[in-house]
């Protein structure tokens, strides 16, 4: 087998082996170098012999040409908005921002070869701080969407998809990271496929919407950043006038009711119960006995009805995908 020319390139070298999730150390172990000459190998003090790019290649799972191709405008780690940023491991961290280098590679190739949904997320960051205006920019960005206040949203994927955000799937550090997104020219929202509820993933979705709006530019993943996120979410999934509205009033409250609100607006009856607090339409004791009623009744992490809603798919970067892939084809 040979190896193409071009120069190598360290870099490359290192996205692939943060994306595998490798330490220097283990990807010296795996082609039988020391973890400093691993690492003169990614800052391109040293070159690698053609054998060893093919123990690279093969230890990596790319092919040798990978480490030709030059980076770009590679994502940051400060370009992610991260849950419990302070508490996320460094080597996530980095792998994530590696990932997100490569999916924000593909899709640039994507956009220059085919017509993709023009991205029209709103810029509308934080001035005071305060509850009423996230209110406001949720209810500002479902207008700006076409979406109305009064309906609840049927495909939140779809929502941010057609506003031109790329949904993906970090399969193998999901379970440890919620949700995350990556603020590049074209936004990448990160889901997790670890999530068996409809309701939560559409939550995680809207709370992304919500640091792309509202904190572009910004370090998020602090207790402030993360409630507005939420906020947000609660706001933008059950908006206000409709919310009050339709649940229902009462000193007790009203479960068959609230099951009914979780099936056709698609959000979590936990969610609900805190949305009905924030909007002071129940007490704070009120709002303690509904989690304690979802704990009791073992809800604390799958609720009722969550076999029920279906999971919902993203289709933006498959449906390009395969568009490219027809192309080439007849071209052939």
């Amino acid at each position: 087998m040979q190896v193409s020319g071009g120069r190598f390139n360290g870099e490359r070298l290192r996205l692939a082996r943060l994306v595998n999730g490798f330490s220097l150390d283990d990807l010296g172990k795996r082609v039988s170098v020391s973890r400093q000459f691993a690492h003169q190998l990614e800052t391109n003090a040293k070159e690698p012999t053609s054998g060893l790019m093919l123990a690279l290649a093969a230890a990596l799972s790319v092919t040798p040409d990978f480490f030709r191709i030059p980076v770009s405008n590679p994502v940051q780690e400060e370009h992610c908005h991260f849950r419990r940023l302070f508490t996320t491991p460094k080597q996530l961290m980095q792998q994530a921002a590696a990932k997100g280098t490569l999916i924000d590679s593909l899709v640039a190739i994507l956009d220059r070869r085919l017509r993709l949904p023009e991205v029209r997320f709103p810029s509308l960051l934080m001035q005071s701080g305060a509850l009423q205006e996230v209110e406001n920019i949720a209810e500002h960005c479902r207008l700006h969407w076409g979406l109305g206040l009064d309906a609840p949203i049927k495909n939140m994927t779809r929502v941010v998809e057609t506003a031109g955000a790329v949904v993906v799937h970090f399969d193998d550090i999901s379970e440890r990271i919620d949700a995350l997104s990556i603020a590049r020219r074209r936004p990448i929202i990160v889901r997790s496929s670890a999530k068996a509820s409809a309701c939560r993933l559409r939550f995680d979705l809207a709370h992304e919407c919500g640091h792309l709006v509202m904190h572009q530019g910004l370090l998020t993943g602090d207790h402030e950043t993360e409630d507005q996120a939420n906020r947000f979410a609660s706001a933008f999934l059950l908006p206000r006038k409709a919310f009050i509205r339709e649940f229902p009033h009462g000193r007790r409250l009203d479960w068959v009711a609230i099951w009914q609100m979780k099936k056709r607006w698609k959000v979590a009856a936990r969610a609900i119960a805190r949305r009905a607090f924030d909007l002071g339409l129940i007490d704070a004791a009120q709002y303690r006995t509904a989690n304690i009623h979802l704990v009791k009744s073992g809800q604390a992490k799958q609720e009722k009805l969550d076999d029920v809603l279906k999971l919902e798919e993203s289709e933006l970067l498959t449906a390009a995908l395969s568009k490219l892939n027809e192309r080439s084809e007849t071209a052939i």
